[in-house]
């Protein structure tokens, strides 16, 4: 029971997706003084885990 590419796709984005969280909050709630550029990585976290979820079945 192994995983195949799609699954593997889900992990990665939603692992992704995660991080583009945490990277945001930081920014917001932690860190006001550079939450200009944690909100800018974590959004890039949030394209990059939309990218790998609409590669599902496609790859």
């Amino acid at each position: 029971m192994g995983m195949n590419k799609n699954t593997i796709f889900s992990w990665a984005s939603f692992l992704m997706f995660l991080v583009g969280t945490a990277l945001v909050l930081l920014g917001v709630l932690k860190y006001k003084e550079y939450a200009i550029g944690f909100s800018t990585t974590g959004i890039g976290f949030f394209f990059i885990s939309w990218v790998f979820n609409a590669l599902k079945g496609r790859v």
